[in-house]
């Protein structure tokens, strides 16, 4: 069902706004498929174990555009110094799932001194503004549910099932049903400087950004080196929330574009309801740790409209009593029409 909503509300958009953005050129609509999981970590099934997210962009639409140039944080003389002189903004449509267990799957009682079993069905709205390739601004909107509604337990046991391996045995343990509703936003810059050596290039873009919900309440700030040719076409891969940030959307390419990368951001987190529990209810928690940090290390390869992804990614312990950070891999396939 959330699926058809979401191909239906990206099929409106489609229409209503196709003869409007074919006025800007160079760019076309972008989807990605993600999957995040600690298989790629060693296979340890524990804390973040998997997250899927469907996502689309738009092309840039002259009345978003027009919105996201009178919003507070754009600075039109700023924008207007740059060399493409532009704000192209664009809606994004998105259907997510996360799911969280604790180390020990196998365990049918309460685990005392462990995060609780949770998923998460979301879908996201949102905007997306680049300026050039100096600048982007994201805003995006989640609104799902947390609970079994969000058919965590189905989906994790009908893949182990599929695969052979070990069934968790405790998701009659997990959050209750609860609304979720959290608003991201995301602000990146990039400074370049090119032909330094066999004629790559090197950037850093730092980030700041932050998260405020029932889900997620947190203030995000790091940053990402690149080195590659071409590192105009866009501003790294997408990532599952939370993260370090991603665009989503890139430009087209004529021949072979890759880069590698590593990054760094560091959260102060003052609510997350995977380790807190649920807001209305009572359920298990555990200790939250208000500082959290990721480290994330990657390639991404583009060949004309196809772009493919990785980042391995290292997140310090969340909560208190966590044995060892938290190790996963992050896997994206974007193709722009």
């Amino acid at each position: 069902m959330l699926i058809r909503t979401l191909q239906g509300m990206f099929m409106v958009i489609c229409l209503v706004t196709a003869s409007s953005a074919a006025a800007e050129e160079g760019d076309g609509y972008v989807c990605s498929l993600q999957a995040e999981n600690d298989f790629f970590g060693g296979g340890t099934d524990r804390h973040f174990t998997h997250g899927t997210r469907l996502s689309c962009l738009t092309e840039p639409i002259p009345w978003i555009t027009a919105t996201a140039a009178r919003l507070p944080w754009f600075d039109a003389g700023e924008v207007k110094a740059m060399r493409d002189g532009r704000i192209h903004a664009r809606a994004s449509l998105s259907l997510g799932q996360n799911i969280y267990t604790p180390e020990d799957i196998t365990a049918k009682e309460v685990i005392r001194n462990d995060r609780p079993y949770a998923g998460w069905l979301y879908l996201g709205f949102g905007l997306v503004a680049n300026q050039g390739s100096e600048r982007y601004d994201k805003v995006e909107l989640n609104i799902g549910v947390v609970g079994p509604a969000a058919m965590a337990r189905e989906v994790q046991r009908g893949w182990h099932s599929l695969f052979g391996l070990r069934m968790p045995q405790g998701w009659d343990h997990q959050l209750k049903n609860e609304a979720a509703v959290v608003i991201f936003y995301e602000q990146a810059r990039r400074f370049s400087s090119d032909d330094i050596l066999l004629g790559l290039d090197v950037d850093v873009i730092p980030h700041l950004g932050g998260a405020l919900g029932n889900v997620f309440t947190y203030a995000a700030a790091g940053f990402t080196v690149r080195m590659g040719p071409a590192l105009e076409k866009d501003f790294g891969p997408p990532r599952i929330r939370p993260s370090l940030p991603g665009a989503g959307y890139f430009m087209h390419a004529h021949s072979i574009v890759w880069y590698i990368f590593a990054g760094v951001e560091g959260r102060a987190v003052l609510h997350n309801i995977f380790l807190d529990g649920n807001t209305f209810a009572d359920s298990r928690s555990v200790d939250r740790n208000i500082w959290v940090g990721d480290l994330q290390a990657g390639a991404a390869i583009q060949l004309h409209s196809f772009r493919l992804a990785y980042t391995q990614i290292l997140r310090t312990k969340e909560f208190r009593g966590q044995e060892s950070p938290d190790n996963f891999g992050s896997l994206s396939i974007s193709y722009q029409f």
